[in-house]
């Protein structure tokens, strides 16, 4: 892969300051093992162990996306990363499995490409999701519904339309890898220099969007069901190719579920119009039950908001506080943990002493 343009264009739009000759990016992530560029060279990287030793959470380790600062050897291709730097924004997401833990995507994007299909998947519940998580990591949302060759005019507008209802004053763009439809008008959130993450569920075609937007076949790409439009996962990793106008592209492995991890301050944006609806209800502490004067009871009842709009509003809330409360648990038994492990280190240090 050339990234000849990552340095220079990339880390212009950061606002980190560090050694150039130590500086990297993290293109690739593979369980242990990392791949990362300088702009010239690309080096197969592991973690230092004073990293291993001095970190402690998930969110610390390298994702796709991150600046970090390395020790390389050129002549091996190899080098070892010694610290990552401060990221300006991170997609997380509750990881997948029973552990609360969170799972970092990918790492200092500009802008989240939310990727769904113009057919049977397409679902506007999915879609408040991802755009409360994209606007609470930092990154500005676009919606790109692709397969739009797969559909007639008027089916592509009623899509669009719909989108709209959820998605308020975010850029909707239906394209079609096919006719190259819509491509054009993607490349003007893919100018040089910045950086673009893609997300959605599988099958809904963004390794082929990758292969169309690099002009050649990098990504594998398998044939959806057409009985329910069902994708299966062609993408196994997180991987950030640069195109030819200087652009970076992280793709991502579909994700069955997008569990949130966090996203409470992010609500407001993400459901503007229920919140401006319950600021104009009566009681500053109304329940939006059976309140007399209840301005958001009053525009389901009229159709001006819709029931399934609200009940997700409802949901995404219930959710985020019983992640906070998981995650504030945990937190809680980290710290006894780790008192009793220092408990246990003093106690063994008194009587190593003691008996001499």
């Amino acid at each position: 892969m050339n990234l000849n343009n990552l340095c220079k264009l990339g880390w212009e739009n950061s606002n980190h300051s560090t050694n150039l000759e130590h500086l990297a990016r993290v293109i690739t992530v593979q369980k242990n093992s990392y791949r990362i560029s300088d702009g010239k060279m690309e080096y197969l990287a592991h973690l230092s162990g004073k990293f291993l030793n001095e970190t402690n959470s998930t969110m610390d380790y390298p994702a796709v996306g991150d600046w970090v600062e390395a020790q390389k050897l050129e002549e091996e291709k190899k080098a070892v990363i010694r610290r990552v730097l401060p990221r300006k924004s991170q997609f997380v997401r509750q990881a997948a499995g029973l552990k609360t833990e969170a799972q970092i995507v990918a790492a200092n994007m500009d802008t989240v490409f939310i990727v769904n299909s113009l057919n049977h998947d397409l679902n506007v519940r999915r879609i408040e999701r991802y755009v409360l998580a994209t606007y609470d990591s930092g990154a500005t949302p676009v919606i790109v519904l692709t397969k739009k060759d797969a559909c007639s005019q008027e089916e592509v507008e009623a899509a669009i339309a719909t989108v709209e209802e959820v998605a308020i004053g975010i850029p909707i763009i239906a394209v079609s890898s096919v006719s190259k439809d819509g491509v054009a008008e993607l490349m003007e959130y893919l100018p040089a220099g910045r950086t673009v993450t893609l997300l959605g569920s599988s099958g809904v075609g963004k390794s082929t969007l990758v292969n169309t937007l690099l002009g050649k076949e990098v990504q594998d790409t398998k044939e959806i069901r057409e009985s329910d439009s069902r994708g299966r996962h062609t993408t196994t990793h997180r991987e950030m190719f640069s195109l030819p106008n200087g652009a970076l592209l992280i793709d991502t492995p579909g994700m069955r579920e997008l569990q949130l991890w966090d996203g409470e301050s992010s609500i407001d944006t993400t459901f503007q119009d229920v919140e401006q609806l319950t600021t104009e209800c009566r009681f500053t502490d109304c329940r939006h039950d059976t309140e007399p004067g209840c301005r958001v009871q009053e525009a389901l009842a009229t159709g001006e908001l819709s029931e399934a709009r609200f009940e997700s509003y409802l949901k995404l809330q219930r959710e985020l506080a019983y992640e906070k409360r998981k995650q504030n648990q945990k937190a809680k038994q980290d710290e006894k943990s780790r008192w009793k492990h220092i408990s246990k280190f003093q106690k063994e240090h008194y009587k190593y002493h003691k008996k001499r």
